[in-house]
């Protein structure tokens, strides 16, 4: 996994989970507690809230990206930029600072000004984005979107939002973020929902991976609860979030998130990392799609992916018979196969176990429902 330096700081698997704080001083924002309009009151926020709280980068927007306001045009954001450049030379804590913007034009004035990164929310639709960061050695976000400037985020399947942050490329300090979130009439809750249970999906991107999951919908509806009494499953699912790989969250609540973020930091597996000559890392995989991600990404054949995961699963209640053809299809396709008593532990590729489970069905048909179950597991 490369690691990213936006302004010194380290983001990767190198390093604790970054917090990146909110500031908005768009007037549309349905946030209240985050919208300051006024650069002195806006810094305060910044010094106390923020920063004060523990966040590592404040991310500044100029305008609401929720999808039932009008798009502002790179004029507009640019006449509210000098508010945003006011604010953080007023900031007396230490933070990186990144400027949320669609458009590599107000990118290019705000680096030039002093923010130290982007958070594009529209994944790079503006074909010049790549190049302003590159030029000023900046890190940038790049959300997963459509190539168009006024639709951020509208994308449902969690396939898509894999080849969303690919298109265009992604230079050597880019951050991925999923996009997490109603930004189209057409994105479900499941959709989310499925993201998350997918995450770790995008560590093939070979980049660390942003996370904005603060009091979103698909959290809220599970616990019945609603937005302004949301934190609690926005912590549960930060938690699991940084468990699953994600390297920076995105909050309005960062006390409570970063406390979150650590939890989900200090249980998430230890991986071999380092090599001396030789590089070595064990991957983030725990199915065969992970696997293809990473196959793809380094110019393999994504069909060998079916052989870089195992699945292992524990059968009871066996008769002496399918244990008998358990073990000699298991032994015939190289599938492993421990039995003991009535019960046995079967563990192999994917392939192996369901062609092991195949192979048994067809002789012991009380066999037939437990090779749907392993052919086809639950997500």
């Amino acid at each position: 996994m490369r690691n990213v330096a936006a302004a010194g700081l380290g983001i990767g698997d190198d390093y604790p989970p970054r917090i990146m704080g909110v500031l908005n001083v768009s007037r549309e924002s349905p946030y209240d507690p985050s919208v300051y309009d006024d650069p002195g009151e806006a810094a305060a926020y910044v010094d106390e809230e923020l920063v004060g709280e523990g966040a590592d980068i404040v991310d500044v927007g100029l305008e609401s990206a929720n999808k039932r306001f009008e798009v502002l045009s790179a004029e507009a954001e640019l006449e509210r930029l000098d508010t945003a450049v006011e604010t953080i030379e007023s900031v007396s804590g230490d933070a990186v600072f990144s400027i949320e913007t669609r458009y590599a034009e107000v990118a290019d004035e705000a680096l030039s000004r002093g923010f130290d990164m982007v958070n594009d929310i529209c994944g790079f639709a503006d074909p010049a984005m790549p190049d302003v960061c590159e030029d000023y050695d900046a890190a940038v976000a790049k959300m997963a979107s459509p190539p168009d400037l006024e639709r951020p985020g509208a994308v449902e399947r969690v396939d898509d939002i894999y080849e969303a942050l690919k298109r265009n490329g992604l230079t050597d300090k880019t951050i991925v973020d999923p996009a997490f979130g109603g930004w189209s009439e057409e994105k479900t809750l499941e959709d989310d929902r499925e993201t998350l249970h997918r995450l770790r999906e995008f560590r093939g991107l070979n980049r660390p991976i942003l996370v904005s999951i603060d009091r979103k919908n698909f959290l809220r509806e599970i616990a019945g609860r609603p937005t302004e009494e949301a934190l609690p499953v926005s912590l549960a699912a930060t938690s699991m979030a940084v468990e699953r790989g994600a390297h920076v969250v995105r909050t309005h609540d960062v006390a409570e998130t970063r406390d979150a973020a650590l939890i989900g930091d200090a249980f998430a597996r230890e991986r071999a990392r380092g090599g001396d000559g030789i590089t070595v890392e064990e991957l983030d995989v725990t199915d065969t799609t992970e696997a293809r991600r990473h196959v793809e990404r380094i110019g393999g054949d994504p069909d060998a992916a079916a052989d870089c995961a195992t699945r292992v699963f524990e059968l009871g209640d066996l008769t002496a018979d399918v244990r008998r053809e358990l073990a000699a299809a298991a032994d015939e396709r190289g599938a492993s196969f421990v039995p003991v008593n009535d019960a046995a532990i079967l563990a192999g590729s994917p392939e192996q176990v369901g062609a092991v489970a195949a192979a048994v069905a067809e002789v012991a048909p009380e066999f037939r429902s437990v090779e749907e179950r392993i052919r086809n597991p639950p997500n």
